[in-house]
């Protein structure tokens, strides 16, 4: 509560700013200040925020976009659904530039070169955003972010603000730019629950503008080379916190190389006709399509009920049926539809295997040895469950 109130006095105190900075305005220094990813799941991307200087007055504020309330006992079921009020919040520099020194994220300055009035006419949008009935928005990953706002808003007061091209030809979808962002922090596993879960809409691919807009090294980058009516928006770029990145080696649980084991698990498993090895079996397919019924359950709900449009018309969803969930409850039954159930599930696997590198949506090439093992172990249910139902003749001993 200390930083907020101190936030909140050095806010009041600077309300008379504007008059005052009409007399000595370009003593106000305005950066962009661009934060590294952390290792929190909403702190992936990195953040971005804006920093308000007047040494004259004793003001060093930072008007940060990204405040959302975690204490909401329903704050993970609205998450769910999309629906996230994030907030506008200006707290001190002091205490800002704490936290990403206590996580050890680093920080880098863009000063921009603006116009007198052209700062004092960002600091008065700023303040009006911060107010109470201004500071709140519905935060959208890519349509909508701290970045976004950040960004727009400096655009918005940078009078006929040029964006120069900072996209390689051809472009990256929305996908391919997380992708970059998160192979570089190794961070392959909640990678693969983005992807899995974020369906083709994430495989547009953006404007230069909106790329700019959407993720804060792209926005830093954009302003690097943007210009005004008075020349390059960026006047000089400072480093504030620098921490390298620890060097952690070779990552070896990945979903890749997971996957890929279980295939040649599952492999050996089948052809070994020991009753051991059928009843590791049979609980390795109530495990995995049990899990695989619980994913796709998920993405089927986030399809329907999110607000937003990025969960939906998503492909996954034809290997993790929800359907599963309720299969493997008839696995010791043994009804005469079931092996049918296992012989389409076999062929929609073996489809999307085959159409990988042509779907409309970027699947992940971690899942090919996923999609071999529902391949390899619905096609052994359909032949034991049709083995199963076959008359035996005298004499004959059942082999499943």
């Amino acid at each position: 509560m200390l930083k907020w109130t101190i936030a909140g006095l050095l806010f009041l105190s600077s309300l008379s700013l504007t008059a005052q900075t009409k007399k000595d305005s370009c003593a106000l220094g305005i950066s962009l200040l661009t934060c590294a990813p952390g290792t929190d799941l909403y702190s992936l991307f990195g953040h971005t925020a804006i920093r308000i200087r007047d040494r004259q007055r004793g003001m060093d504020v930072v008007f940060n976009y990204g405040y959302f309330d975690d204490s909401d006992p329903l704050f993970y079921f609205h998450f769910t659904n999309g629906i996230m009020v994030y907030s506008l919040e200006a707290q001190t520099f002091g205490d800002f530039m704490t936290e990403y020194e206590f996580d050890h994220r680093s920080v880098v300055a863009q000063v921009l070169d603006l116009t007198c009035q052209q700062k004092i006419n960002l600091y008065e949008a700023l303040r009006q955003n911060a107010s109470d009935k201004n500071r709140f928005y519905n935060y959208q990953f890519y349509a909508d972010n701290c970045t976004t706002r950040a960004g727009k808003i400096i655009a918005a007061n940078s009078p006929a603000l040029q964006l120069e091209n900072i996209l390689p030809n051809p472009p990256p979808t929305y996908r391919q730019m997380i992708h970059i962002y998160l192979d570089k922090q190794q961070q392959y596993w909640p990678e693969l629950g983005i992807d899995l879960l974020l369906g083709s809409n994430l495989d547009k691919k953006p404007s230069n503008e909106q790329a700019i807009y959407f993720l804060p090294d792209y926005l830093m980058n954009g302003f690097d080379l943007a210009h005004t009516t008075t020349g390059p928006l960026v006047l000089r770029k400072e480093t504030l916190l620098q921490f390298s990145k620890p060097n952690s080696g070779a990552v070896w649980f990945t979903p890749g190389i997971v996957f890929a084991f279980l295939f040649v698990l599952s492999i050996f498993l089948s052809l070994i006709r020991k009753a051991y090895a059928q009843k590791t079996m049979l609980v390795f397919d109530v495990v995995l399509f049990s899990l695989l019924g619980l994913v796709g359950l998920v993405m089927l709900y986030v399809w329907l009920f999110r607000v937003d449009e990025v969960c939906r018309n998503n492909i996954n969803i034809l290997w993790a049926l929800p359907t599963h969930l309720a299969a493997v409850f008839f696995l010791v039954r043994n009804p005469a539809w079931l092996k049918y159930y296992f012989l389409i599930t076999a062929i929609l696997s073996a489809i999307l295997l085959i159409g990988f590198r042509w779907w409309p949506q970027q699947m992940k090439t971690a899942l090919v040895p996923l999609l071999l093992i529902m391949i390899v172990r619905s096609s052994h249910l359909f032949l034991k469950l049709n083995h199963a139902k076959d008359p035996q003749l005298p004499g004959q001993n059942p082999r499943l």
